[in-house]
């Protein structure tokens, strides 16, 4: 994808050495966030793998931790070849493209497995406040498990299609498989997940606010709120972006390089920002070492929802919670 619309922007018009230099600059700014994000991904992984007990919702985390950290991982290999490059450092050889796309795969792979599990985050701490005994009592013992599994073949689905079928050259002449491609991303991103997170998202603010007045209200909520928020902001441009740039409804030129060099910026902020969001928010002792204060604010965070789901279950059936 990423391919595609660089092929389409910079090869319409000639780049100047000042945009040049302005282009390798962003590549080097993206390059560090995504190493910044990728030691916040791969301690949140360690913590809630080895050392945190697991539950239902620290499944869909470790899983988010693994897209963000792979989606990152490849967008700055990715960067390090638009660097060399825009540089001029070493001449392009004839795998590249090869390297590229395959590299792209496992990138745009992890973007759309990474947006389905905060969708998925999102839906299922919905279900857990509206039918708390389902949740409990009927809700399938491996349904976490089971539902990763679906969401990373679904990315990786979607991701095959988009960069084996709508290749550079389908990209530009607008073929009928990639016009069916690209209408697929756009809906399953923009007309399917994007509401359900806003729907998600507005009923847990509405729940925040209704607990904040009696009291503090559940970290975990406050958590997908943020994401859900700082995924729409930062996410959701690119995807318009990607289907104006389709359309060619987009100005030629180095505007929609730049255009397109600042939407992988946000994206690779929104996959790197989430776990400090785990931390900042479940941090609760200022004077805690590092060590301590990791683990102790990822604890806090995802099995405090534990506690709030044994207190609704027990509210709801009528049972004496002893807190």
């Amino acid at each position: 994808m990423a391919e595609n619309e660089m092929n389409e922007t910079t090869g319409s018009a000639e780049i100047t050495d000042s945009s040049d230099i302005n282009l390798t600059v962003t590549a080097c700014c993206i390059t560090v966030l995504c190493i910044f994000g990728m030691l916040g991904n791969v301690i949140a992984f360690w913590y809630l793998s080895f050392r945190i007990p697991r539950n239902k919702f620290t499944v869909y985390i470790i899983n988010l931790s693994i897209a963000d950290f792979t989606y990152l991982f490849f967008n700055s290999v990715l960067m390090v070849f638009q660097i060399d490059q825009l540089m001029d450092l070493h001449p392009a050889f004839p795998e590249m493209v090869k390297i590229i796309i395959s590299i792209e795969i496992f990138y745009d792979g992890a973007y759309q497995a990474g947006m389905l599990f905060l969708l998925a985050i999102s839906i299922e701490r919905c279900l857990s406040v509206f039918y708390p005994i389902w949740y409990r009592c009927c809700r399938p013992k491996h349904q976490s498990f089971i539902v990763c599994i679906g969401l990373w073949c679904t990315g990786w689905v979607e991701s095959c299609l988009e960069n084996l079928v709508c290749t550079a050259e389908a990209f530009a002449i607008r073929t009928v498989e990639c016009t069916g491609v690209q209408a697929m991303t756009f809906v399953l991103a923009i007309g399917i997940s994007l509401p359900l997170m806003l729907i998600s998202s507005t009923i847990l603010l509405i729940r925040i606010q209704k607990t904040s007045i009696k009291c503090r209200p559940p970290k975990l909520y406050i958590i997908i709120a943020i994401s859900v928020f700082v995924f729409m902001v930062a996410c959701v441009p690119i995807k318009f972006m990607g289907l104006l740039m389709y359309l060619k409804l987009l100005p030629n030129g180095f505007q929609s390089v730049h255009f397109f060099f600042a939407s992988i910026l946000c994206t690779v902020f929104s996959s790197s920002i989430n776990p400090y969001i785990y931390f900042m928010v479940g941090r609760h002792k200022k004077k805690q070492n590092l060590r301590g204060s990791i683990h102790a604010a990822l604890h806090h965070v995802f099995h405090e929802e534990e506690d709030e789901t044994e207190k609704t279950f027990a509210k709801i059936s009528g049972i004496s919670y002893i807190s």
